[in-house]
């Protein structure tokens, strides 16, 4: 397992990571690699989600919109 430190932490950041931890029931530091690891694993589902889409066509098939009709007269009183 790797170590990092982070430096010139702004204080209201800390402070919000102290209170997401807290309604978590996380240490400040299990809340910060559960946002890391968020983090990484959405980039990485992003990026095979753009890799598998590339293989399809952007363009539909050529459809015609259905005929409509005009609205029809309704008697009122």
């Amino acid at each position: 397992m790797a170590t990092i430190t982070v430096r010139d932490l702004d204080d209201r950041v800390r402070d919000q990571l102290r209170q997401r931890a807290a309604a978590n029931g996380r240490s400040m530091e299990a809340e910060a690699r559960a946002i890391l690891s968020g983090a990484v694993m959405d980039v990485s589902w992003l990026a095979t989600l753009i890799e598998i889409s590339s293989t399809y066509s952007v363009e539909g098939p050529d459809l015609e919109p259905p005929a409509r009709d005009l609205p029809r007269e309704v008697a009122l009183g």
